[in-house]
């Protein structure tokens, strides 16, 4: 059997298809007579408008894109979770894209969504995490945005104009060091987050500044960017442990570096936190479940990701918006960090 569109329906009710536009969307007035007969024939095929179909009606796909670096690292699906429960609330579907950190597949999916005309685009991670990204990557983003609504996720893309919403992360790395020096540290280290990352450097600049305010002493060999991987926290953390001078707390990149360090510390035969303390940062769903409990600092992933949505619907729909959303970290105290007890 033949499936009717929007076309059969005009023509068998002798319409413009802009008619039945105005009866399936309720956007304008249609003469009473017209609308009934329009709706007669929708019942007699009980017509269901498709996506395509809705497409061409409101020239909108009800289709929102999401380019995001990395679907194996937990802080990217718990925002990708609070886009879709916002999204569903009015009616958004999502086309998720997993980039693996490759430039040229953000290019790519930039333009596969473009040909498949998304209503809008969340774009995460890659090239607007970098610390010096080329005017070009730059540039590529910018005319996309100027054809579909763009929402930078917890990134920036320098002078783009392009409106962010993220966490400040510089806020909550400053938790993060206050609480250590709060309970008695000071010699604290810093590991993890590759140096070209505007992430690690934003986190190591409130640290060091953290530091400097307190009074304490800053020690450069106690700062050991890596990545932002379990493996570079251990890593890093070895390297840390095998210096004569040696820091009482540590605060990690991101959580899974923070896990790392942990199993590095315990290998070593020390004990978290009694021996060393160590923070980290996201609050992904395994914080809760390492033994000991990761004390971390939660970027409030889910309602990062529903704000998100929340912004570029109203770009969507045309409306003013600000060109900065920042929401405020939660310093989240667990199992890993202890008061220092002084001999």
């Amino acid at each position: 059997m033949k499936q009717v569109t929007v076309y059969d329906i005009a023509k068998e009710a002798k319409v413009s298809v802009a008619t039945v536009s105005r009866v399936l969307n309720d956007t304008a007035p249609v003469r009473a007579s017209t609308r009934e007969k329009i709706e007669a024939i929708m019942q007699k095929y009980q017509f269901q408008p498709n996506a395509n179909a809705r497409s061409l009606l409101k020239k909108e796909t009800g289709i929102i894109g999401v380019i995001l670096p990395d679907i194996t690292n937990p802080f990217f699906p718990e925002v990708f979770s609070g886009a879709e429960q916002e999204g569903r609330e009015s009616g958004h579907t999502f086309f998720l894209c997993n980039t693996i950190g490759f430039h040229d597949k953000e290019s790519e999916f930039l333009t596969m969504m473009q040909e498949k005309r998304v209503d809008g685009i969340l774009f995460m991670g890659g090239r607007i995490n970098l610390k010096d990204c080329s005017p070009a990557l730059i540039q590529e983003v910018v005319e996309h945005s100027q054809k579909i609504p763009l929402v930078l996720v917890n990134g920036n893309l320098k002078d783009s104009g392009i409106t962010r919403v993220m966490t400040d992360e510089y806020a909550g790395t400053v938790l993060a060091v206050r609480h250590l020096i709060d309970i008695g540290h000071t010699k604290i280290g810093f590991i993890g987050g590759e140096s070209y990352m505007s992430t690690t450097a934003v986190k190591i600049r409130a640290y060091k500044k953290t530091l400097k305010d307190a009074g304490l002493t800053l020690r450069e060999e106690w700062i050991l960017p890596g990545s932002f991987s379990v493996d570079s926290g251990r890593t890093q953390m070895e390297a840390l442990l095998r210096l004569k001078d040696r820091p009482t707390a540590v605060c990690c990149v991101n959580d899974f570096t923070a896990i790392g360090a942990i199993k590095a510390a315990v290998e070593a035969g020390l004990r978290v936190p009694e021996d060393i303390s160590i923070v980290g940062f996201d609050d992904i769903p395994l914080a809760h479940h390492v033994i000991p409990e990761l004390t971390t600092v939660s970027q409030q992933a889910n309602n990062l990701g529903r704000t998100a949505v929340r912004v570029l619907r109203d770009l969507m729909n045309k409306q003013k918006v600000k060109k900065v959303y920042s929401l405020e970290p939660e310093l989240v105290v667990r199992q890993s960090t202890k008061a220092m007890i002084i001999e």
